[in-house]
């Protein structure tokens, strides 16, 4: 039996259904859409793609409707937009898909100027390979050896100053698989969609996943892509797997994965000023398990979605109420290790606190109540200043100790401020302290560096800064991001340049 619900509907029965009757329904509807089954991927046209994307976009603003697509108004948008449906393209099978080897910059073609092309072609479906791409049906998508500058038709045609952060489905994920015990082979590029997965993965039944985040950058060339120490993310989740006892991709595996994944998605890389390419990596337990156990099968992916600014303020200062019932993290737990877990813990008070106006939620140790931890999704600094020079102020955070995760913007904030010649303290930090701070601000690899503009605590507000970023915080935010953009020369060593 298979039961939907939308967020704060009811739940409803779908359809009463076996393996058998699911997969002829499946195939039933695929082709009463327009849709067509090539190498066992479910292909349709973009006219249909775009039409279910936007009911699916209606059916959220409408609770219990679950209604199927309209064929006719179906039929409707595809007459609207023949030129779509002449070269729509195919969702690549396993056999035909682009794999890492292409994307290896071994083959003649240097970082700096291989990218992803698509290439009319009136040739049938084929699956082999060619020029090191794949050949599609109307269309192929082959490597490319040009450096030419970039021009409107390689950059994505949306709202660039109204993206926000949200999902935005690309073109491409990377995809690859590895059996306990063993390790992961070469993974391939596949069109972005859905995944199919067991009902009894070991993600879904006992939660045992992890993910990274991190950001792709266009530099004012608009050539030049820039990742930001995407080793360090391929290490935190090589700690994290060994923890929650999951094979992990090597640093190698991670990072050319990361770099494939990006130049096939370029053109969804905002314009410079306009944003950033978000990339989440994931590692999950696919494979099938019904006791508790590890799973037998792991997937890692990627996939990368265009974003702008994590909190609806944007630059302007958040507001912050400290939590002191509910806890995001145990001593001995996972607070330590990016594991999806962490992030659905923190829902409840996190909703309760946005329904009271509140940005965000702030949370203290589980044991003695009055040392900070960190906000839900992001670290927390406190500075305090004894001279109107820069360098005589200090700046503390907390200490990782099992239960704060080790943020890669964190630790590139301590090192950037001790760079500037100002004094850091990683250390133990109590919730009277942060209340007499001179200012707050928050890191992450989301919100980069936020300030905050207040902090409530037990119904005492306390409010810092003018309304936007202090001092330190502003010259800690400026040297970073002009960093990861290019805009600076980049003496740490930190960016990778993609082309």
């Amino acid at each position: 039996m298979v039961t939907r619900c939308l967020q704060h509907g009811e739940w409803r029965i779908v359809e009463h259904r076996s393996y058998r009757t699911a997969q002829s329904n499946a195939v039933r509807r695929v082709f009463s859409y327009g849709g067509r089954v090539f190498g066992g991927k479910i292909v349709y046209p973009p006219s249909v793609t775009h039409y279910i994307t936007d009911t699916q976009r209606e059916r959220r603003k409408t609770p219990n409707n679950y209604s199927d697509f309209p064929r006719k108004r179906t039929m409707e948008r595809a007459t609207l937009s023949p030129s779509l449906n002449q070269s729509y393209l195919l969702s690549p099978s396993r056999a035909s898909t682009t794999r890492l080897h292409s994307f290896s910059f071994t083959r003649n073609l240097s970082p700096s100027t291989s990218s992803i092309k698509l290439q009319p072609s009136s040739s049938s479906v084929s699956s082999s390979f060619i020029n090191g791409g794949v050949s599609l049906t109307r269309c192929n998508a082959v490597l490319s050896n040009s450096s030419s500058s970039t021009d409107a038709s390689e950059v994505a045609d949306i709202d660039w100053d109204n993206i926000g952060f949200g999902l935005k489905p690309t073109d491409y994920m990377y995809v690859m698989k590895c059996n306990l015990g063993g390790e992961f082979s070469n993974g391939e590029l596949q069109r972005f969609g859905n995944i199919e997965v067991s009902p009894s993965a070991g993600v879904l039944n006992y939660g045992q996943g992890l993910f990274e985040g991190m950001k792709a950058y266009r530099k004012q060339d608009g050539k030049n892509i820039l990742l930001f120490r995407p080793e360090e993310n391929a290490t935190r989740m090589r700690c994290g797997a060994e923890r929650m006892c999951m094979p992990a991709p090597t640093i190698d595996q991670f990072v050319e994965a990361v770099k494939a994944t990006v130049l096939a998605n370029k053109r969804w890389v905002p314009p410079p000023g306009k944003g950033s390419l978000y990339i989440r990596p994931l590692l999950m337990g696919t494979g099938a398990v019904l006791g508790l156990a590890p799973a037998p099968e792991y997937t890692f992916l990627v996939y990368v979605s265009p974003v702008g600014n994590y909190f609806k303020e944007g630059v302007s200062p958040i507001n912050l109420i400290v939590e002191s019932e509910f806890h995001r993290a145990t001593p001995g737990g996972t607070g330590g290790v990016k594991t999806i877990g962490n992030y659905a813990a923190v829902l409840k008070a996190q909703s309760v606190a946005k329904a009271k106006g509140y940005s965000d939620v702030l949370y203290l140790d589980c044991i003695y109540k009055r040392y900070l931890e960190e906000v839900s999704s992001c670290n927390i600094f406190i500075v305090k200043t004894f001279a109107k020079h820069l360098k005589d102020n200090v700046v503390s955070t907390p200490e990782i100790r099992g239960t704060i995760l080790p943020g890669i913007t964190r630790k590139s904030i301590v090192d950037v401020a001790r760079s500037q010649g100002l004094k850091v303290e990683e250390r133990n930090v109590t919730v009277d302290e942060l209340l007499e701070a001179d200012e707050v601000f928050c890191t992450g690899t989301a919100v980069v560096v936020s300030p905050v503009g207040s902090i409530t605590y037990k119904g005492k507000r306390v409010s810092y800064g003018e309304g936007s970023f202090g001092s330190v915080s502003e010259k800690l935010y400026t040297v970073l991001t002009s960093l990861q953009m290019g805009l600076t020369e980049d003496n740490m060593k930190w960016t990778v340049n993609l082309s």
